[in-house]
């Protein structure tokens, strides 16, 4: 038995409950890193364990995969994939552009996933047919867009200072040939791309508890997203997203050299 659009909400309400009322609380914060800054706050060990527990409780023979609690049964059928805050960065900064991804796996390809952004109200959900959104403004059906060619396309990327060698070079090139680039709105700019606002995210160094809960949106919106190489994303690296097969085929060209 699959999970319905109802238990997905239990489960971004229950990590609700936890982030919100840290958020921009001067919460405190752990270097999970010796020799950079990987922050972790109370906010994303609580919002896992809540989420969690939902899991275990109502589907006790599935797998789960998360960030800060370890995995459990990841050769089981049925996995799911938890971020509870993707955007850490932000959290502590005060800048509502994090979120928490919640994504199911089955045999290893995700299926249903859900980007949670509690402080704006957002929320972007695949189920496995499709993408809808729901917020202030209303609920619809989420359907990426095409801009026809990289040359009028709108990129994402977390920092470029997270690119470095070849990869910045390719980066620097892409970027150099759109119409507007942006940085720094970590899985929003998934959920922005998505929604038919956007038109490209390149991003690196990413693990499969930042791309689980946003791969079946991008896909069930109809978007593209792969590892620069064009393989399938589920194990998270070096990432890219796009609104349209023009876009992709064209910055994938130059990421693929």
């Amino acid at each position: 038995m699959l999970p319905d659009r109802a238990f997905f909400h239990r489960l971004a309400e229950a990590a609700k409950a936890e982030t919100l009322p840290r958020f921009r609380a001067g919460v405190d914060v752990v270097n999970k890193e010796a020799q950079g800054f990987d922050p972790v706050t109370e906010g994303d060990r609580a919002a896992e364990v809540a989420i969690r527990s939902l899991i275990e409780a109502e589907f006790p023979d599935h797998g789960i995969l998360g960030e800060e609690h370890g995995n459990v049964g990841l050769d089981r059928e049925h996995v799911w994939v938890i971020d509870p805050i993707d955007g850490t960065r932000a959290f502590i900064s005060g800048v509502p552009v994090w979120g928490t991804l919640i994504g199911l796996q089955k045999n290893g390809r995700a299926i249903m996933g859900m980007i949670d952004q509690p402080f704006t109200g957002e929320r972007y959900f695949a189920d496995g047919n499709g993408s809808t959104y729901s917020g202030p403004d209303g609920e619809r059906r989420l359907q990426v867009r095409d801009c026809g060619s990289l040359s009028n396309a709108i990129l994402f990327t977390t920092s470029p200072h997270l690119f470095v060698g070849e990869e910045l070079t390719k980066y620097r090139e892409i970027e150099s040939q759109v119409r507007l680039f942006r940085y720094g709105t970590d899985c929003y700019a998934y959920a922005l791309l998505a929604a038919g606002h956007v038109d490209l995210v390149i991003e690196n160094s990413l693990k499969p508890y930042d791309v689980g809960g946003i791969i079946p949106v991008i896909e069930q919106a109809g978007g593209i997203i792969t590892t620069w190489d064009g393989g399938r994303p589920e194990m998270g690296g070096s990432i890219i997203a796009a609104g349209s097969r023009a876009v992709y085929d064209q910055a994938r060209a130059i990421l693929s050299r």
